[in-house]
């Protein structure tokens, strides 16, 4: 028969194990018990407008950008996806073009190429690099949270490409834009890119978001 300690114990260990099982299944959006979610500035009946997003109206038959855009339909553009577990982005890659590596720390992504051919990859946290290209029509699968890009390596043709996300808001977080446009120390720079101060100070002072 186990001691009062074994099983003092395994109670310990059963309980750690059901709150970190609790958290991960709660980091993710939260359900919602209604059909769908009024933002607080709305307060009167809606009808089919609520429900549709013309904000890529635009996009159709424009000329093509001169560098990498990407245009979103997430809450802050289409409050209506608040609680849907849902949004999506149509990406411009004009010859030449990168869109840096980055993370979506709240989902996954799911890549649609439209037109052209891009190389892409993503990280894992083994540090291994997953690539490859894609021609039009593939599917590409990022990882949630994993450190990404996608590049137009074609030195003639632009891609158009559609992303969908398992979450309203899947934020993006851009590796380039953390290390230089926020207040880490340039020593702190100096040593994780292996160089000097002055360097640092130079690649900050010139570098242009383009996210």
């Amino acid at each position: 028969m186990a001691s009062s300690q074994q099983k003092t114990l395994f109670f310990l260990t059963l309980l750690s194990s059901s709150l970190a099982i609790f958290q991960m299944a709660s980091a993710g959006d939260t359900d919602i018990i209604s059909d769908f979610i009024l933002p607080s500035n709305i307060t009167g009946p809606v009808d089919g407008n609520f429900f549709t997003f013309t904000g890529m109206r635009s996009l159709i038959g424009a000329q093509l950008p001169e560098n990498f855009r990407i245009s979103k339909a997430c809450i802050t553009e289409f409050p209506v996806l608040i609680g849907q577990g849902v949004s999506l982005a149509f990406l411009q890659f004009p010859t030449g073009s990168l869109n840096p590596p980055h993370t979506h720390p709240r989902s996954a992504e799911l890549f649609f190429l439209i037109e052209g051919s891009l190389e892409v990859g993503f990280t894992d946290t083994m540090n291994k690099l997953y690539k490859q290209t894609l021609q039009a029509g593939d599917i590409f699968m990022f990882p949630k949270g994993l450190v990404h890009f996608q590049y137009n390596h074609d030195g003639k043709k632009p891609a158009t490409a559609i992303s969908s996300f398992g979450s309203p808001n899947p934020r993006t977080v851009s590796l380039a834009l953390n290390l230089f446009t926020t207040a880490i120390d340039d020593d702190i720079l100096a040593k994780v890119l292996k160089t000097d101060v002055v360097t640092t100070k130079f690649l900050r002072a010139n570098f242009v978001p383009k996210l």
